[in-house]
């Protein structure tokens, strides 16, 4: 999840996937929920912004609701915190310098804390073994050294991460196929895949086009320096 704040138009254009012609605009000021899919920004008009990239789980404390309820999702911020979204914007524009502007919004986040920051132990647990080093994103293996149903568990993980535990082990899974082929000028993907854990090139390229909207080797090829974000001209 990110919280991001346009400090240059009060204005954010996300863009229809499959249509680029029709966007939705929202006010500067907005919530990106968790996505298990790939989205469409118009960076033009965020020529200046800054915001908050919350780590898997940690958004909740400042929000007053599950974080499964804007999956997919980009919100206004002031609909979930009101007036005080365009405050605290206005105020960032009348700080100067970068870090005070961070400085200001440390502070902001830390009064609107609604609720501590502690997950449920089956959360960490599962965050914790879900890292690529671990256990090759096998939800399962989790779920038998935790004593919750494997319902219970689905549902205290949305709330806190905002995906399903399947759902985010593919994330991860993308997210090292991203690690791994960053700066390779050529890429067996075969092997790739197998590495990843992919039981086949189809199922690893059903995937990565679900993620990041193109193919394997049309990523690759118009890849940019980060790792999450492509240029469509």
């Amino acid at each position: 999840m990110e919280l991001i704040i346009n400090l240059g138009e009060d204005l954010i254009k996300v863009y229809n996937q499959k249509n680029h012609k029709r966007f939705k605009s929202l006010r500067g000021s907005l919530i990106s929920g968790p996505h298990s899919n790939f989205t469409v920004i118009d960076t033009a008009c965020q020529v200046s912004s800054m915001g908050v990239h919350f780590k898997p789980g940690g958004a909740f404390p400042f929000f007053n609701l599950p974080a499964n309820e804007l999956r997919n999702e980009h919100i206004s911020l002031e609909v979930l915190w009101g007036t005080s979204a365009n405050e605290i914007r206005e105020q960032l524009l009348e700080v100067e310098t970068p870090i005070e502007k961070f400085k200001l919004l440390e502070r902001y986040l830390m009064d609107r804390m609604i609720q501590p920051v502690l997950h449920h132990p089956a959360v960490v647990f599962a965050l914790r073994k879900f890292q690529p080093s671990a256990n090759q994103w096998k939800v399962a293996n989790v779920t038998e050294q935790i004593s919750l149903s494997s319902r219970r568990f689905i549902q205290v993980f949305k709330e806190e991460v905002g995906l399903t535990p399947k759902q985010y082990c593919r994330i991860q899974r993308f997210q090292h196929v991203l690690r791994l082929i960053k700066g390779e000028e050529r890429v067996d993907w075969a092997d790739i895949a197998l590495t990843c854990g992919y039981y086949d090139q189809a199922h690893f390229i059903h995937d990565f086009r679900s993620f990041s909207g193109f193919t394997p080797a049309t990523y690759h090829l118009q890849q940019g320096k980060q790792n999450n974000h492509v240029p469509l001209v």
